[in-house]
């Protein structure tokens, strides 16, 4: 319950900063499938791993992945090199999803506990680990922009 309670947290985090993300038609669309997959996380973890299931259970798959890593590739083009740590503000919606990444990462520490004590998709936890550093790099864009032009 842990791992699924801090990826529903997650997911609601990212609803908080999609009301300042509403109008752009790049970050928030990424934003708005993140949630849709988070849903499909939840499900995985709160699903037992078991041959005997009457159902074929809703599992992440290695497409979502690849999906979120495909983006942060996309999306870090347009971005300088970090040369020093960042601090966790800046714009509304980068400030949210600095929060929303930080509450990811509890999802993932919880995520590995978890599969250290019972059979877990593997694909659970590189979602969860490519998911904070996506939400990452949204934030950075969000930031960037605004230095750059004033408004997103």
């Amino acid at each position: 319950m842990e791992a699924y309670g801090a990826v529903d947290e997650a997911n609601s985090a990212i609803g908080v900063a999609r009301l300042h993300t509403a109008g752009d038609t790049v970050l928030d669309p990424i934003l708005a499938r993140v949630q849709n997959d988070l849903f499909d996380l939840g499900a995985d973890l709160a699903t037992p791993h078991a041959d005997d299931l009457k159902f074929e259970p809703l599992r992440i798959q290695p497409s979502q992945t690849d999906r979120l890593e495909a983006e942060v590739d996309q999306l870090n083009e347009k971005l300088t090199p970090l040369t020093s740590f960042i601090l966790p503000a800046g714009t509304p919606a980068a400030a949210h999803l600095h929060l929303a990444r930080a509450i990811a990462r509890r999802a993932e520490r919880a995520i590995v506990a978890l599969a250290e004590q019972e059979a877990t998709t593997p694909e659970a936890v590189k979602f969860a680990n490519r998911l904070s550093d996506l939400l990452f790099v949204v934030a950075r864009v969000l930031d960037w922009a605004i230095a750059r032009w004033g408004q997103r």
